[in-house]
């Protein structure tokens, strides 16, 4: 892996859409990549801050850089890709950011457990996932989650990520977004300095 820094972790970043973009994206009708630039065009055309377009862009990064693989149907288990991704980015983003990444998961069973509702928009891939993840969130959980300062941008990328799996919906590239997440990790490196 090439030494990540503040100036090579864009360059990073969408070398990974581009030579990992194209996979399943857990059965959906769509591919990692075309999940994540959803996610992140919709945050853009509803004129969210940069930094969660940046969050919707990046939220499951973690299924490429984690040694736990891909999801597959049968699965058993949790793969924790959210940790992963978080991990990844962590050095070079805000808390904003690797929170949304890390817990856009979470999310979902919270959402399960207090909008009951929200359940009837995943897909049955998600549902599977939500299985695997602990299901709904029970009352301590949910009293712990509560307390995040990102609580409504967690939330908001959550929603973003059901969103993102429309198989005909157009999106720009990588490339279009990365001047954006340069500038959050260039705002983020020159705050901690």
């Amino acid at each position: 892996m090439t030494e990540l820094s503040a100036q090579t972790i864009v360059a990073f970043l969408g070398d990974i859409f581009e030579r990992r973009g194209g996979e399943e994206y857990l059965g959906e009708p769509v591919t990692m990549a075309q999940h994540m630039l959803q996610g992140a065009t919709l945050a853009e055309r509803a004129n969210a801050p940069e930094v969660v377009i940046v969050a919707a862009l990046l939220h499951d990064i973690g299924h490429f850089t984690s040694e736990f693989g891909t999801y597959h149907p049968d699965d058993v288990e949790d793969r924790h890709h959210e940790d992963a991704g978080a991990e990844v980015l962590a050095p070079y983003f805000p808390s904003l950011v690797t929170d949304c990444v890390r817990y856009h998961v979470a999310a979902k069973r919270y959402l399960c457990a207090t909008k009951p509702e929200y359940f009837n928009r995943l897909s049955a891939a998600s549902v599977h996932t939500l299985g695997l993840q602990g299901g709904p969130m029970n009352a301590d959980e949910v009293a712990e989650f509560q307390r995040n300062p990102n609580l409504e941008q967690i939330i908001q990328v959550r929603y973003l990520d059901e969103a993102g799996k429309h198989a005909d919906m157009q999106t720009p590239p990588f490339a279009h977004f990365a001047p954006m997440v340069q500038r959050v990790v260039d705002s983020h490196c020159n705050s901690v300095r």
